[in-house]
């Protein structure tokens, strides 16, 4: 020690036993790291998938209030008066995510993680970034089974946006096509028009799109065209949607309700009304009124 503290011999060796030492110290200190290293990594991860999902769900919230922008567009241009359009635009809304899929080729569902505890009703419109998705028709209290616009015993009441001709979108089956059985050959109606939700039967609120159309085939000697329009919503590739209630009495319904298990009844319309008959004559086609109110029945009486 008095040599090392007078004299600098020693300092080779000083050197080389902290060579021989640096892999003990490094050693020693390495689980530290790794738990620092992990700790920060970890939060870093978590604080970034929250935001991710706050984001996703803060775009899916803006979407949906910005479908209507389209409608308000062209019924300005129309002159119409515009009656509350500000308090339409904020329907109240709340996420529900997927859970499972019906894999039937024939039946348009899926099970959602919101039930009778959340508020959901049966009847409830469901939404996406895009449009409507459908609707639900079997409440539990802490999931929902919904039903797509584009299930083949459903219906949508529909107006076309760029003149306010009202029909009847029907789904066929197919995720990807609804047809509208009820246009005549001298319909206006075009490929490329916007379906937007009409509100009559209120089920489903008003202005929100359903569809746009894609092909037009004006049947000689027949009354009735045929009028395929694709869904608006991704009903295929969604993994979140939008359940909506459309004001406060509607909440307050639904809240009243007991967490038991709400089912709604399904209905296409009629098989002898679903398609012209082969002579041209005019099949008796229900109204928009009623064929949503078969849709959902959203006051649950059996």
């Amino acid at each position: 020690m008095v040599v090392d503290r007078r004299t600098p011999y020693l300092e080779p060796v000083r050197d080389a036993l902290s060579l021989v030492v640096y892999p003990v110290q490094l050693a020693v200190d390495t689980p530290s790291r790794a738990w620092r290293w992990a700790s920060e990594s970890l939060a870093e991860r978590a604080a970034l998938l929250e935001e991710n999902r706050r984001l996703k769900r803060e775009l899916l919230y803006s979407s949906a209030r910005l479908q209507r922008l389209e409608a308000l567009e062209t019924e300005n241009a129309r002159l119409r008066e515009l009656l509350d359009s500000t308090a339409q635009i904020t329907d109240r809304v709340l996420v529900a995510e997927i859970l499972a899929v019906d894999l039937d080729p024939y039946r348009q569902r899926f099970m959602v993680n919101r039930g009778s505890l959340d508020g959901a009703y049966v009847g409830q419109a469901l939404l996406d970034a895009n449009g409507i998705v459908g609707q639900l028709v079997d409440v539990s209290p802490m999931t929902a089974e919904a039903v797509l616009i584009t299930d083949a015993d459903h219906a949508v009441p529909v107006v076309v946006n760029r003149n306010g001709l009202r029909t009847i979108a029907v789904g066929t089956g197919d995720a990807g096509r609804l047809r509208l059985p009820y246009l005549t050959n001298s319909a206006d109606i075009e490929v490329g028009d916007l379906l937007l939700s009409s509100g009559l039967g209120g089920v489903f609120p008003a202005g929100y799109p359903v569809g746009r159309v894609i092909e037009v085939r004006r049947r000689p000697g027949q009354s009735f065209a045929d009028v395929i329009a694709e869904p608006a919503a991704a009903l295929d590739r969604d993994r979140e949607v939008l359940l909506v209630w459309t004001n406060d009495d509607v909440t307050g319904l639904a809240d009243a309700r007991p967490a038991g298990r709400l089912r709604a009844r399904v209905a296409a319309p009629p098989a002898d009304a679903a398609e012209p008959d082969g002579d041209g004559a005019s099949p008796d086609a229900p109204s928009e009124v009623e064929t949503d109110a078969r849709v959902a029945d959203v006051r649950g009486e059996p």
